[in-house]
């Protein structure tokens, strides 16, 4: 009986300490945010930062309390939903946030589409003729990928798509668009920077979690005897590589969590990424810790939504 409920406690067990952490970190993003260079009371007052108006906006903004008090108080307002209020915009953060959320959602969902089917179909197949002339110049385009920075891989694309062949706009802004066409070229740009930075490592990953389930005893006895490789693989090695498979896609995602910050400010696409940078320019402290907590809330779950998967998919805890 103890045994049959282990996966479910291991499973109550990684949601505890994903909950512990996002606690940590939390704390960390709040008094990271609190050392940042700058007073945003004279950033408001311009000119007219003389000591009496910059002590009268702080008392007013709560920032002459102590900052163990304040971050009780916003922590609390999280737990209930409150982001608090922009300093530079008077506007609540969950109204500035709401609209750019959705684009990086939307730029984060088409990246996913593009690259997770791409990924997993080149990784399983560079396992399957591991040694191969294809397997070899899979492993050396995704080291080439990887190898370059992000900013780098965005500033090739446009030179090539937008100066060179002219195809493609060089900034995305995200609009409306009327028809899938205008669409597709909307999002080309970040879309295809993003896809070719995910996909690289993803692919990497996926290969190598691939050969090590190929490479246990029963599947190589298996093929002794005359099994079909692509049988073997496909029914037997892929759902025992499911966790360390959902583990490389997770872990290939997150990177849009951070690495898209660069993306944003290259194409001029407004997400909450670009929203963040511009915050950090104007010391919005609220907007810029509700920007980072959405950051991080994202890598914790997609983090812990593999673990969960490799437990569940582990057929030693079932």
């Amino acid at each position: 009986m103890r045994h049959k409920h282990k996966p479910w406690f291991l499973v109550s067990q990684r949601l505890g300490i994903a909950f512990l952490t996002l606690i940590i970190v939390s704390f960390a993003v709040f008094f990271a945010t609190e050392l940042l260079p700058g007073d945003v009371a004279e950033v408001l007052l311009g000119q007219a930062a003389t000591p009496e108006a910059v002590a009268a906006l702080r008392e007013s903004m709560g920032l002459d309390t102590p900052a163990l008090g304040r971050f009780i108080g916003w922590l609390l307002g999280l737990a209930q939903g409150d982001l608090g209020t922009s300093y530079v915009n008077n506007m609540t953060v969950a109204e500035l946030i709401s609209g750019r959320l959705s684009n990086s959602l939307k730029l984060a969902g088409i990246v996913t589409l593009v690259s997770v089917p791409i990924a997993l179909t080149l990784g399983i197949g560079a396992a399957m003729w591991q040694g191969s002339l294809f397997d070899r110049g899979i492993s050396i385009l995704t080291i080439s990928v990887i190898s370059v920075p992000e900013f780098m891989v965005a500033t090739l694309s446009v030179l090539i798509f937008a100066v060179w062949l002219g195809w493609l706009p060089a900034l995305s802004f995200g609009a409306d668009t009327s028809s899938f066409l205008e669409m597709l070229r909307a999002y080309a740009m970040p879309v295809i920077t993003l896809s070719f930075v995910v996909s690289a490592q993803m692919i990497r990953m996926t290969r190598a979690a691939v050969i090590e389930t190929i490479n246990t005893p029963y599947v190589e006895m298996a093929l002794l005897k005359g099994a079909l490789r692509s049988r073997m693989v496909i029914s037997h090695a892929l759902p025992n590589a499911l966790g360390p498979i959902a583990n490389a896609v997770a872990l290939s995602l997150s990177y849009l969590v951070g690495g898209v910050i660069i993306v944003e400010t290259i194409f001029n696409y407004p997400g909450v990424a670009k929203l963040m940078v511009d915050a950090v320019a104007t010391r919005d402290l609220p907007l810029i810790q509700s920007c980072a907590m959405i950051f991080c809330v994202s890598y914790l779950s997609l983090i812990t939504l593999a673990d969960m998967i490799a437990i569940l998919s582990n057929p030693r805890l079932r």
